[in-house]
């Protein structure tokens, strides 16, 4: 287990939250909750049919015969007027787990959500955005993955975030730096005494090409020192120069973030989809998320190729994240 996970377990232990899994006909739902029951981790609900769901310590509910869907299809029915659902669209729309789990979340029956085993990206978000909103403050909400290695020489100690790699197809260059902002925030969040230093990745350095990304990425570069001026990003920097010290003193020197990045910004979903995919398969790095970050409650999406364990992790940092919005 890696140094990072292992922190966030103790976290969770230490002050346990409810999470609910949505999509309790997955076995690996199933397998995920096992764990997290024995190691503590948090107080779990899974929906789906109690007749088929057995694991000692866990909540299991039916939205469609569950006391509370009348009052989460109200609920849902008043937030969504202004978009004209009707009481009756409102009931079928509790029926759905997703939207079910995500009202329980906003009706504060549970602490955060986490769903995607074997739903789409879109089929978590849609409904937090429409249930939960974004937070205070958010223009935007995007995605990372904590990408654990075991190359100790990069990031910390190995650690590194990527973003965005589940979400936002081809952000502009104020929302890749809405993206590396909120990225920085979430590092200080889950590593603790350890700084965010932030490379905007290209296939430049420094404008030693041109095109539209590097000057998208350069563009970001800059909203980002006018925005958090005390943030350490450097851009356009490409990924070796970010992470590779003898390679940052030839392209970039001078950077106090090239040689030393442990938050990697893409420029587009496409190669921080891939990026992140490469890492996790090549180097056989532990990679938690797509972790979303923007939304008012802790509500996260798993890759449909997840493992159980998969699922373990990212419901202990959900956890981690639900006591830090109290």
């Amino acid at each position: 287990m890696s140094e990072f996970l292992d922190r966030m377990k103790k976290a969770a232990k230490a002050d346990k939250k409810t999470i609910v899994l949505p999509e309790g006909e997955d076995p690996r739902t199933i397998a995920a909750a096992k764990t997290i029951v024995d190691e503590g981790l948090a107080n779990l609900i899974i929906l789906g049919d109690p007749s088929q769901i057995h694991v000692d310590g866990v909540e299991v509910i039916d939205p469609k015969t569950s006391d509370k869907h009348e009052a989460y299809a109200q609920k849902f029915a008043e937030l969504r007027k202004k978009k004209g659902v009707t009481i009756e669209q409102a009931r079928q729309q509790m029926d759905d787990n997703t939207y079910f789990g995500t009202m329980m979340v906003k009706m504060g029956d549970a602490d955060g959500l986490v769903s995607g085993a074997c739903h789409s990206t879109a089929n978590t978000l849609r409904p937090a955005l429409q249930i939960l909103k974004t937070a205070p403050g958010t223009k935007l909400v995007s995605a990372f993955f904590v990408m654990c290695t075991d190359k100790t020489e990069f990031g910390d100690n190995g650690t590194l975030v990527f973003a965005d790699c589940g979400l936002n197809i081809d952000p502009n260059a104020d929302e890749l730096s809405e993206i590396a902002i909120a990225s920085a925030n979430s590092w200080k969040a889950f590593m603790p005494g350890s700084d965010p230093k932030v490379a905007m990745l290209s296939f430049s350095t420094k404008g030693s090409a041109k095109g539209d990304v590097p000057e998208k990425v350069q563009e970001a570069t800059e909203l980002v020192h006018q925005k958090a001026p005390e943030l350490a990003c450097d851009g356009d920097l490409q990924l070796d120069a970010a992470l590779v010290k003898s390679v940052a003193e030839l392209k970039a020197p001078g950077s106090t973030v090239a040689g030393s990045a442990n938050v990697l910004i893409f420029p587009d979903l496409e190669a921080g989809n891939i990026g992140y995919k490469l890492v996790q398969r090549f180097a056989g790095a532990e990679a938690y998320g797509p972790i979303l970050q923007g939304i008012a409650k802790p509500v996260n999406d798993l890759s449909r190729g997840c493992s159980a364990d998969d699922i373990v992790g990212v419901v202990a940092i959900t956890a981690v994240q639900a006591q830090m919005a109290e």
